[in-house]
């Protein structure tokens, strides 16, 4: 992850990202002040001319967007490539941010976007997407839902893994509209509101989808839980 954040920032600014500071040394107090700001605060400092709050912008972020994207196209190495896009036009565009809006929601909407883009654009070859689904099921890395207590049994362990594939596969098999509704409630935590700004779409279909996702995702893992 952190090697993504150095990318990143190297794709965004042209230059490598600033090495990590020794305790006492210039600039700690700003990081340390940065990480108490909410996003608001910490994108008016950008357009105040801090360059470390993008740095913390993409720190916050990165992480959530990989992980909403990866699951969305199901291919890991893209899901970086384009996580790196959605900074880089952050970067570019954040002057028209605007401000009275909640930032979460514009990165998020951007992210969406371009994960839906790459879905298009990979529609006319199947067989790189059932490809890249087979890979995202060997990825072991964590998850945004946690499925595993280290101070589990093997067994229990096991089982758990297990199950976490099976979730997998089955969101995997949504369709695409049901899929994004479906990733960004359940598994990102976003409220019904925040998902229609996400999407576009109106609040009330904002729930019918996510219904029949949720319908869909149950006929889907039920027969391997019997």
């Amino acid at each position: 992850m952190a090697s993504l954040a150095r990318n990143t920032l190297h794709a965004v600014s042209g230059t490598p990202a600033e090495a990590p500071r020794a305790p006492g040394q210039v600039g700690v107090s700003v990081r340390e002040r940065l990480r108490t700001l909410d996003d608001a605060d910490v994108v008016a400092a950008f357009l105040d001319g801090e360059p470390r709050a993008f740095e913390e912008l993409v720190e916050r972020y990165q992480g959530r967007l990989l992980n909403f994207i990866y699951r969305t196209i199901g291919d890991r190495d893209r899901a970086e490539d384009l996580t790196q896009e959605v900074f880089i036009r952050v970067h570019r565009h954040i002057g028209r941010f605007d401000r009275t809006k909640k930032f979460s929601t514009w990165i998020y909407t951007i992210a969406s976007n371009l994960a839906k883009n790459e879905l298009r654009n990979r529609s006319r070859n199947p067989m790189v997407l059932f490809q890249s689904l087979r890979e995202q099921q060997r990825d072991e890395e964590e998850r945004p839902i946690e499925f595993e207590d280290p101070a589990s049994r093997p067994d229990d362990l096991y089982r758990k893994r297990h199950l976490r594939e099976l979730v997998e596969q089955s969101v995997s098999r949504l369709p695409e509209h049901h899929r994004e509704v479906f990733v960004l409630r359940e598994l990102e935590g976003k409220s019904y509101e925040e998902i229609a700004d996400v999407t576009g779409v109106h609040l009330g279909t904002v729930k019918s989808r996510l219904n029949r996702a949720r319908t869909a995702f149950a006929s889907l893992i039920e027969p391997f839980l019997r």
